[in-house]
């Protein structure tokens, strides 16, 4: 049954990236998901419901598609920038893929991804910024502030989760992709529709020659301390395996780097076995950093995580630089704080 509904979602996220790809059949379904957005979104803003604040600065960093698009290295990106500005930054996260006991969770480094998913994992592992899960982003966010005594606050994912007060918001969609079909779930992959990106503070398109896109970095043994160059793993087939939004991405990056690749595409957020990144040959295996937290503790000398560096457009640039100044003015840098 798992593999059928996996299959079956597989040829659903197939048809929304294709022009004639809608479901006649799930039209309605999306025309009743639409109204839902529609009526949950003015409830918040008539304060019908009312948006609950988190005690510090909070920046929303989401999109309005299903899948990736790149929020996550973005995440990374300003975090560094604030970081840069003196400011003490933490993230909160859904989570999604994990599976705690109980609520909120502070992630650790040495958490398996399995508890706490793989992207708040990835985020503690590479910044080593306070992460907290929680369904609840609000919750979350509460307890960076008390126990971690945070001055700014990112919501990774946070586009649609109205109950958290917001400050700025940032929306990021894949230049190759797009919106796809342009239909909402579950006819098309559009959480919410197209005019939400008109609302955010700064709107963003992650690919090459977009407003960011990523750059191949060193490449680390997932065995050991090993640390290689990209071109190092040329002349001969590689395995590329990712579990991402778009693992096509990833794949065209490494050919772009002038690799011969065997491609391995998995669900995004997938659950790997020893199985999933084991073959029949002496090739490198390479990965993402998201792939990579998951498949450490079985991994071996052929196991690989490709690095990668976040390039913004000078506009784009520009534009995030503006966002984070007027952040940062409601907080004072760390040296300055009695």
């Amino acid at each position: 049954m798992t593999e059928y509904k996996a299959r079956w979602r597989a040829a659903l996220e197939r048809s929304w990236y294709r022009p004639d790809g809608v479901w006649w059949a799930l039209r309605p379904l999306a025309w009743l998901f639409g109204g839902i957005v529609f009526i949950r979104r003015r409830a918040y803003r008539w304060q019908w419901l009312r948006a609950e604040e988190a005690g510090a600065v909070v920046l929303v960093v989401g999109n309005i598609t299903v899948g990736g698009s790149g929020k996550t290295p973005l995440t990374l990106a300003l975090i560094d920038k604030l970081q840069a500005r003196g400011r003490r930054v933490g993230v909160v996260s859904r989570g999604y893929g994990g599976r705690a006991d109980e609520y909120p969770l502070r992630v650790t480094p040495e958490m398996s991804a399995g508890i706490c998913g793989d992207e708040p994992l990835m985020i503690a592992r590479a910044t080593g910024v306070p992460v907290v899960v929680d369904p609840k982003r609000v919750r979350g966010a509460r307890r960076l502030v008390a126990q971690d005594d945070v001055d700014i606050v990112i919501a990774d994912d946070g586009l649609q989760h109205y109950a958290l007060a917001r400050d700025a918001e940032i929306a990021v969609t894949d230049a190759r992709r797009g919106l796809g079909n342009g239909h909402l779930l579950p006819a098309g992959p559009v959480r919410e529709p197209p005019s939400r990106l008109d609302c955010v503070d700064v709107a963003l398109t992650h690919g090459q020659g977009a407003d960011f896109w990523l750059q191949p970095g060193p490449v680390h043994a997932l065995a050991d301390a090993t640390e290689r160059a990209l071109a190092d793993f040329r002349g001969a087939p590689v395995h590329a395996v990712a579990g991402i939004g778009d693992p096509a991405r990833f794949f065209a990056m490494l050919r772009a780097a002038g690799l011969d690749v065997l491609e391995h595409p998995m669900p995004d957020h997938h659950e790997y076995t020893g199985a999933d990144i084991r073959f029949d040959d002496d090739h490198p295996v390479l990965m993402t950093h998201k792939d990579a937290v998951k498949c450490a503790d079985f991994a071996d000398a052929r196991h690989w995580r490709v690095g990668a560096r976040l390039v913004f457009d000078p506009a784009a640039q520009s534009r995030v630089e503006l966002l984070l100044n007027r952040l940062c003015r409601h907080t004072r840098p760390r040296e300055m704080q009695p």
